[in-house]
């Protein structure tokens, strides 16, 4: 996915002070005005949040008809959606290829994929993930009916924070059924973001869970509902160290995005083209580890709010990017891609997720689908618990890149330890890296391997992750 926040082998990369959901409360903003080199502020203030301030989950009359989308990336071409974004892309010249269900962009005519990637480091890049699949649970029993399902502790979620999750299997083994941004949103309000590519699946596993937990009669005054609010929306992310600055510049509100920390989202409006205003809803977070914000708009309006920023930004600072370069960013970062580095039968733990599990839902009584089993993996058999016996590691190859499938042995021509589950040459490093599981012991960084590239063995070495530092916004 994804997405929104960091599947990065690491812990939560924020640590703010203070919340947007308590800035947006009180409403001490500063005016910003972007120029190349300048921000500068003013202070005012407004009333606090209510439902009528958060506009973007408020169905628009203008919005588009929800359209009939297909999960599989392998769809025939005539059966495929297309996302609000789909004319823009043409005319910026675009290679259009099938992915999850959809017409998506691979790369543009201005920039070869490595020179997209690297542009996205150096300036900014728009990605258009309307594929994504936006969702919206909401009800008295929202935040427990997402705490059966996920590890998440969603209680103590403040309004207009996100986090990291996991879909897990209601059989108990742990294994993961996709992964997902979750954000609280208004109270007994989340919005829930899911990977294109398990829609199909996605959409039955909520429907079951949805009806489950409100056929039981202890639920009687915890109803859950999932709303199709969602389902006409645009979902657009802007990535790069010149983000802040342009998307200030579209925005009509006296909004400070330098109190909008990582993890962090709140609602607003931009400035479009045309003089009106269009209603979003901005995260900052993003999937190619650098400093980034996504932004999910009005299917009829994402067209117009991606020009905005275009031309606020011009095209030494902006440009649209495609699934080439979102790919190796997203591998730099070492964040997973859902039905690759992640799937059904791969736990949390195994996956080097194991931080998005709370302490407060670390025991075996936590209440959530696999507790019992991700409980006993969080504690290493030297202390008593069943840990795992493998891991997720990154990879640098050396001669021919390393693609998905390749298998990974102990150096020397000795036994198979593991497999890869992605790979690329880096643009940034300028070497092969990769990603992939293999045996417990090793995993541990300098450990060398051969990785066997169409049946010849290349030396590998593993190192830690992510490949390229990230960049997310914590605050000064």
């Amino acid at each position: 996915m994804r997405r929104a926040l960091a599947l990065a082998g690491r812990g939560p990369a924020h640590t703010a002070t203070s919340s947007p959901a308590a800035v947006l409360a009180r409403r001490s903003v500063s005016h910003i005005t972007a120029s190349n080199s300048q921000l500068t502020s003013t202070s005012t203030s407004t009333a606090k949040t209510t439902t009528a301030h958060f506009r973007p989950f408020i169905p628009s009359r203008r919005a588009a008809a929800p359209q009939v989308r297909h999960g599989s990336s392998s769809t025939p071409s005539e059966s495929l959606s297309k996302t609000p974004l789909y004319d823009l892309h043409l005319a910026y010249g675009a290679k259009m290829v099938p992915f999850g269900g959809f017409h998506m962009p691979v790369q543009y005519e201005s920039l070869s994929v490595g020179q997209s990637h690297t542009f996205t480091r150096e300036h900014s890049s728009i990605f258009d993930v309307s594929h994504m699949v936006q969702r919206l649970f909401k009800g008295p029993g929202a935040a427990a009916f997402l705490q059966r399902i996920t590890p998440s502790d969603l209680d103590n979620l403040p309004v207009f924070r996100s986090t990291l999750s996991t879909l897990l299997h209601a059989n108990g083994s742990g294994g993961i059924v996709d992964d997902t941004i979750i954000t609280r949103v208004l109270d007994g309000w989340f919005y829930v973001v899911t990977n294109a590519g398990c829609r199909a699946k996605d959409d039955a596993y909520f429907d079951t869970e949805v009806a489950k937990w409100n056929r039981d009669p202890s639920h009687a005054a915890l109803p859950v509902e999932q709303s199709d609010q969602m389902s006409s929306r645009g979902l657009i992310a802007l990535q790069g160290p010149d983000s802040q600055a342009i998307l200030s510049f579209v925005l009509t509100e006296p909004i400070d995005l330098a109190t909008l920390y990582f993890g962090h989202c709140l609602p607003a409006h931009v400035r479009l083209p045309a003089g009106d205003t269009c209603d979003v809803l901005i995260s900052r977070g993003g999937y190619t580890g650098e400093d980034g914000f996504e932004l999910s708009i009005p299917g009829d309006q994402a067209a117009a709010v991606t020009r905005a920023l275009l031309d606020a930004g011009g095209p030494a600072r902006v440009q649209l990017a495609g699934l080439g370069a979102r790919d190796s960013l997203r591998l730099e970062a070492g964040m997973c891609l859902y039905g690759h580095d992640l799937d059904d039968a791969t736990t949390p733990v195994e996956a080097g997720l194991g931080w998005i599990v709370p302490k407060a839902r670390r025991g075996p009584d936590a209440g959530y689908y696999g507790a019992e089993v991700i409980s006993r993996q969080l504690v290493p058999i030297s202390k008593g618990g069943a840990g795992v016996t493998r891991r997720r590691v990154g990879l640098v190859v050396e001669g021919a890149p390393a693609r998905e499938g390749a298998e990974i042995a102990a150096p020397g021509g000795g036994d198979k330890i593991g497999v890869v589950t992605s790979g690329c040459p880096s643009p940034t490093l300028g070497k092969n890296i990769a990603m992939g599981y293999v045996k417990e012991g090793m995993h541990k960084a300098g450990t060398e391997v051969d990785v066997l590239v169409r049946g010849r063995p290349r030396k590998a070495v593993v190192v830690k992750m992510p490949f390229v530092e990230t960049k997310y916004y914590k605050g000064a």
